[in-house]
């Protein structure tokens, strides 16, 4: 039970911070009816615990051995990335934005794979937190532990879901078209800072 703890309390204090999966959430649970919006944060936590788990077992250290492979996740993310935010914050808000049509099931999980698995500073740094718990657990120790990092990214997603489109009618559709808009221009901006990384990494390598 202790590791099961410990592991529940890092894996919230990992993954509650406002990333790119937060906001592909908190949008669908805003924009979404509640079904589609759960569809979306299943699809998202489905990526984050394979991520999680590959973090825990050093994925990131081919990132960190082979350069190239950083590169092309760094470009390639970079430019998926922005493509989203350009699309969040063009969206066009005609009347109650949960009546809109949501995107087809594999366009949400292309994106939600984008948003977790397209960024590689995600990747090292679940990689450094993760990975150092495990050298210093046995066997019998990291199942535990990572059942509470699961458990932490499952009640973590599914709860945000819950909390925000339970009072999402009482945003206005203008609030709403703002949210969306605000969420658009941080995650493009975070795939413009993804691309300037892939510039200079790419200025660098011989």
């Amino acid at each position: 039970m202790t590791f099961f703890l410990q592991g529940l309390t890092l894996g919230l204090a990992y993954i509650a911070p406002i990333g790119m999966q937060n906001l592909f959430v908190i949008n669908a649970a805003l924009t979404f009816p509640r079904r589609r919006a759960l569809a979306a944060a299943l699809i998202v936590l489905f990526f984050d615990i394979t991520l999680s788990i590959s973090c825990f077992y050093g994925i990131g250290s081919l990132m960190a051995r082979y350069e190239w492979l950083q590169l092309v996740i760094l470009c390639l993310g970079s430019l998926l990335v922005m493509s989203i935010g350009i699309r969040l914050f063009r969206t066009r808000n005609e009347g109650n934005m949960t009546k809109a049509a949501p995107p087809t099931l594999p366009q949400t999980i292309s994106r939600a794979c984008v948003v977790t698995w397209f960024n590689p500073q995600a990747i090292l740094d679940g990689t450094m937190l993760l990975g150092a718990f495990h050298v210093t657990l046995t066997a019998s120790q990291a199942a535990p532990f990572m059942t509470g990092v699961i458990t932490a990214s499952c009640a973590w997603f599914l709860g945000l879901v819950f909390f925000i489109s339970l009072y999402s009618h009482r945003f206005s559709a203008s609030i709403l078209r703002m949210i969306n808009m605000a969420c658009g221009a941080i995650i493009f901006l975070y795939g413009g800072k993804l691309f300037c990384q892939f510039l200079q990494l790419s200025q660098l390598w011989p």
